[in-house]
């Protein structure tokens, strides 16, 4: 019999990792009270629980002012036409990401001007960048992916060198910090998720941190129907802003305010596990540990990136993943590279951005090479549950990762079958 669990033999952990998101009757209770106050919606703007959880999101990132909305997608759309960017402007995006941080310029009217990540990271290159600049360059949107974050001292420079503005995707990131301040705060905006499985969760929702009460006061009335916000002292949008409905609920901002109360252990738990597995796994041959950066002094994960060696394992990443699931080891292949995403297939649109600049998604021309190298053969993506389990946890990881190598040859001589089997 195969030691491999996906080829007939035992699993390496039998029992299944924590659940998420986690719950309790504090959940319950919130819940319950906003459905007896009567005020379920988000109108008017914002209601005493949203209010709560906008000032306690900026306290937990160390400052900002907190624009709660619907969610996490378009928190990047609304800062964009906060900040005044829109027609035929350009934003740097990075290449490995979720296909919303390329569609909000799209929303906005913007051009995604897609460029590649670092190899060391995953996050957006500050070179690549660079290059990518032009007389329409208007903003940045970097992403902190995954347990890792962007470059800000390097991009914030590129930033004011040509007068960009930075709208931070942290969507990954709450709770991180660089050179202790924290995601989020370091830019102009900074954009989170509350979504089902991000690492504080609301079910859905959004956050918007903006750098200045002016800032903050524009993204609320642009949510708000266009309807004036106080910001800086004075109200604007006298004269109205162009808004629409992107409120969020009151029964979001219950829950994220339970989980607010739940995640210092939660990202203190994810951090220490995490340096632990850095460790463990830097021992095994074909293992790439992604870099920590000393000027990440706060990590606090949405899901743990490593990459592998297909010389070494005899797979790639697809096939390895379907072994580690196998395992017992919730596992994933990560994003697709921007220019070959399933989800972002801006041609098949009718959106009025693709149509009148089809230059800018010519994506068969496009070389993204560390991107591509990393969605279509390295990377590995762990789920956050393995680091709320304790040292366990990471030590079945790493077993199963070790029994894989050791096996190399016999999952190579099968990868085929197992790739139609389980689909890349």
């Amino acid at each position: 019999m195969s030691e491999l669990a996906i080829l007939g033999g035992p699993k390496t952990r039998t029992e299944p990792y924590p659940a998420w998101p986690v719950w309790d009757e504090r959940d319950i209770q919130a819940v319950t009270a906003v459905i007896k106050s009567g005020r379920w919606g988000g109108h008017p703007y914002p209601g005493p629980q949203t209010a709560e959880f906008a000032k306690r999101f900026a306290e937990m990132q160390g400052g900002g002012y907190a624009i709660p909305m619907a969610n996490g997608s378009v928190t990047m759309e609304v800062a964009l036409r906060a900040a005044d960017i829109g027609w035929g402007d350009e934003v740097i995006v990075p290449a490995y990401t979720f296909q919303a941080t390329a569609a909000a310029p799209m929303a906005a009217g913007a051009i995604p001007v897609i460029v590649d990540v670092d190899l060391d990271t995953y996050c957006l290159d500050p070179k690549a960048a660079a290059r990518a600049v032009t007389p329409k360059t208007k903003a940045i949107l970097p992403v902190h992916l995954g347990h890792q974050m962007a470059d800000m001292d390097a991009l914030m420079e590129l930033a004011e060198k040509h007068n960009l503005i930075v709208v931070e995707d942290c969507a990954h990131a709450h709770g991180a910090k660089w050179r202790g301040r924290g995601a989020g705060t370091i830019g102009h905006f900074g954009s989170f998720s509350l979504q089902s499985s991000k690492t504080l969760t609301a079910g859905e929702g959004g956050v918007l941190l903006c750098r200045t009460p002016e800032l903050a006061a524009k993204a609320a009335s642009i949510i708000d129907c266009g309807r004036s916000h106080p910001g800086g002292g004075e109200e604007i949008g006298s004269d109205f802003l162009m808004g629409a409905n992107y409120r969020m609920t009151e029964f979001q901002a219950a829950l994220a305010l339970i989980g607010i109360q739940r995640f210092p252990e939660q990202a203190r738990q994810r951090e220490e596990m995490a340096a632990y597995m850095d460790e463990a796994l830097s021992e095994i041959p074909g293992v790439r540990v992604l870099k920590r950066d000393p000027r990440h002094t706060t990590r606090s994960f949405y899901r743990y990136m490593f990459a592998i060696d297909p010389q070494v394992f005899g797979v790639e990443h697809d096939v390895l993943c379907a072994a580690l699931d196998a395992e017992g080891v919730d596992c994933w292949m990560g994003y697709e590279a921007m220019h070959h995403y399933t989800l972002f297939q801006p041609g098949k649109s009718r959106l009025a951005v693709p149509d009148a600049f089809p230059q800018y998604f010519q994506f068969d021309k496009m070389h993204l090479p560390v991107a591509e190298r990393a969605c279509e053969h390295e990377a590995v993506w762990l789920d956050e549950a393995i680091f709320r389990c304790g040292r366990i946890g990471v030590d079945d990881a790493v077993a199963a990762i070790k029994k894989i190598q050791r096996n190399a040859q016999e999952l190579a001589r099968t990868a085929e079958e197992l790739r139609r089997q389980y689909g890349k």
